[in-house]
């Protein structure tokens, strides 16, 4: 560990690798340890199921070009070869061959003849390929969310096989959550991914892991939830599912736990498929204070909400906040991963028995290590004050804002009685998070945090607001393609708000100094009143399930760029030679064994390349056959 470093030499197209440290990790037991093990398999397992969910040709590709790149005949030199490397190890960050946050596809600065020279495919199979990865109009994006289109057929996921937008969504389907809708014969049928089923193959190694883990848990609620799972991973069954979730929510009293299965619909168009994600975590105990000081507050911040009484929970339960450590990411977290989550995501699980978020400490830990020095703050901030400001505050008021989004944001508001939790279709996810980030930017300027200990004083929230407007309004456009427009949808949830702020009047301006475009806050009271009519009205359309309101919304103020303001932040950012995106190589757990064969204990590695990991990780959990072969 003493030579443990967060930054990686690792950097390519627009990524840059870091490693995040297991702190404390020596300080757990040794059945902990065997506990965090069993589950960091069973998250290594899923892999390949993310490959094939986010495009039908991904794992073929992943494997002619591993093949290739690990040829002892192929010549290594040459700019082809290395423009081939980059090309995979882009694949490898995005689980396929679209961008992991534009969804787009990835352009190659390989030729196809070059790949007709190394490839060891037949010319058929060959042909195939070809066009999917060159042809920049054949499946040109993973998701496609443009107003107007069929987002099913337009859009290259995996989800669907034949089957259009409309009839997707006349569907009354058994398995909405967790199949594969193929047209068969004229008839749409659902391929459940389960044991026997779809992915069955693959998800038999999670569950095999999985039961290990139950040997090994720190109670009996663990051991239960755990059963739930792996009788959900044998049925497929949605009822086996939520009951899981229920049991899940309830475990509150083992320091470690995790995510495993099929969760978050942002990679499905139509917001209803879940892609596979895994995450083993422990607690952060000392960081845990302050998430659990928002959470036992939970009925205070539902009850002085601005939005309509009718819309506040009259009774908050269960809401459970942990601030813990990432020990293993795998599938739709990995390489890339969120720093905060909520679940479960069932609006009446969370209305019934509540929810548990997390703050991940040693994922921000790392961020706020690479970030240090790059320049960016000082290129993009108006001035020296409002730069002390977030100098002074900026890191816990951005742990704060995550807490407040995960821990009561998500967890805040209710469905009025009625009300189709799918109303909102394409729409819903931008909806939901800004919903969540309004609620914890409207908190984060409340003397209540002051009261609780958890800002030092009233001026410290101008920080976040400072940094969130000029993120959605200017700084975010880094990660956007000259042309295109927004349509991941934390990235439009963040425009969408700063967008709307601004076009209500001066309370925010855009300031022209000396060829520069800065962003300046006029009026941080009248900026948190605007937050206040906005979380109003967002949540009102959740409430009510009002389509045609969110569409208006999210259409006007979270999509469109402004070219110029673009072609100028591109430039500039440009300078800094900075990634605009960053992701994490996973330590390496090991079992050491005594004499007898026993795992007398669990250490942890980092010493592994992003390429020994990616090749070790297609060597040694992947079973799974394409689904278009």
């Amino acid at each position: 560990m003493e030579n443990f470093s967060y930054q990686t030499s690792e950097r390519f197209a627009d990524i840059q690798l870091l490693r995040y440290r297991l702190n404390g990790f020596d300080e757990l037991t040794l059945q902990q340890k065997l506990y965090i093990y069993y589950l960091s398999e069973a998250t290594l397992w899923g892999r390949d199921i993310t490959f094939d969910q986010f495009g039908r040709y991904n794992l073929q590709i992943r494997r002619l070009l591993e093949q290739i790149y690990t040829s002892a005949d192929v010549d290594r030199t040459t700019d082809e070869f290395r423009a081939l490397e980059t090309y995979l190890k882009r694949i490898w960050f995005s689980n396929g061959i679209y961008h992991h946050y534009g969804t787009e596809k990835f352009v190659p600065e390989f030729s196809a003849e070059y790949l007709r020279q190394v490839s060891p495919l037949d010319e058929t199979e060959e042909g195939a390929l070809e066009r999917v990865i060159f042809d920049p109009d054949y499946l040109p994006k993973r998701v496609n969310k443009a107003d107007g289109e069929d987002l099913v057929l337009t859009s290259a996921c995996n989800f669907y096989d034949g089957v259009t937008q409309a009839e997707a969504e006349a569907c009354e389907l058994k398995f909405p959550l967790n199949s594969t809708l193929v047209k068969r014969n004229g008839r749409i049928e659902e391929d459940v991914w389960r044991i026997g089923g779809r992915y069955g193959e693959t998800i038999a190694h999670i569950v095999y892991w999985l039961r290990k883990a139950q040997e090994v848990c720190e109670n009996e609620q663990q051991r239960k939830v755990l059963g739930l799972l792996i009788r959900y991973y044998e049925t497929g069954d949605p009822s086996v599912f939520d009951a899981y979730c229920i049991e899940w929510v309830r475990e509150l009293e083992g320091q470690i736990d995790f995510i495993n299965g099929f969760i978050e619909v942002y990679g499905d168009p139509l917001g209803l498929k879940g892609s596979w994600e895994g995450l083993v975590e422990y607690k952060d105990q000392e960081a845990t204070k302050r998430t659990q000081a928002i959470s036992r507050n939970a009925q205070w911040f539902e009850d002085h909400s601005p939005v309509d009484p009718r819309f506040r929970k009259p009774q908050v339960k269960g809401v459970t906040a942990n601030a813990i450590c990432a020990a293993m990411l795998g599938g739709d977290e990995y390489p890339s991963t969120a720093i905060g989550i909520n679940l479960p995501n069932a609006d009446w699980i969370r209305a019934e028995y509540g929810s548990k978020s997390i703050t991940i400490t040693n994922i921000t830990e790392a961020y706020n290590r690479a970030a240090r020095g790059s320049g960016f703050q000082e290129e993009f901030v108006i001035d020296e004050p409002t730069l002390a400001l977030i100098r002074k505050y900026g890191d816990v008021c951005d742990d704060l804002h995550t807490d407040l989004h995960e821990c009561l944001g998500h967890g805040s508001g209710q469905l009025l009685p009625g009300t189709d939790p799918d109303a909102l279709k394409a729409y819903g996810n931008t909806i939901e998070e800004a919903r969540a980030d309004l609620f914890g930017l409207y908190y984060i300027a409340d003397p209540k945090l002051v009261e609780l200990g958890l800002t030092p004083d009233l001026e410290a929230y101008k920080s976040q607001y400072y940094t969130y407007m000029m993120n959605g309004l200017m700084t975010q456009l880094t990660r956007i393609k000259p042309g295109h427009q927004i349509e991941e949808a934390h990235m439009r949830n963040r425009a969408l708000i700063a967008h709307w702020c601004y076009a209500q009047g001066d309370v925010i301006r855009m300031v022209h100094r000396d060829g520069k475009t800065f962003v300046e806050i006029t009026d941080y009271v009248g900026l948190r009143a605007l937050i206040a009519r906005l979380l109003a009205e967002v949540q009102r359309i959740k409430s009510e399930g009002d389509y045609e309101a969110a569409r208006k919304l999210v259409e006007r103020y979270a999509v469109k760029v402004d070219p110029d303001l673009h072609a100028e932040v591109l430039e500039r950012y440009e300078r800094l030679n900075l990634a605009p995106y960053k992701g994490f190589i996973n330590p390496v757990l090991k079992p050491v064994f005594n004499s007898e064969g026993s795992i007398t204990d669990i250490t942890v590695d980092y010493s592994e390349s992003y390429v020994d990991q990616m090749l070790r990780y297609s060597r040694d959990y992947s079973t799974l056959t394409p689904s278009n072969s």
